[in-house]
């Protein structure tokens, strides 16, 4: 559907027009700060990942200990 969307003047258009809306000296900075976003971004997704695999292997720890138990089931 939108395979042909950007291509050689779709790009150098929507650059243009960035610039002309942005202007020149406010570029750096705002490609300064999309960098640190996506740092910032990135470092939290690890993060969460990090602690998802950290929750399921304490989950299936806890899950086999209580499957060991050594106490008789109730009749």
């Amino acid at each position: 559907m939108f395979g042909n969307a950007l291509s050689g003047w779709h790009l150098i258009i929507l650059l243009v027009v960035i610039l002309l809306l942005f202007g020149a000296p406010k570029l750096p900075g705002l490609a300064r700060s999309l960098g640190q976003s996506m740092r910032i971004f990135r470092s939290e997704v690890k993060t969460m990942k990090d602690e998802n695999s950290s929750d399921s292997a304490t989950d299936d720890s806890t899950d086999s200990a209580d499957s060991n138990s050594t106490t008789p089931p109730k009749p």
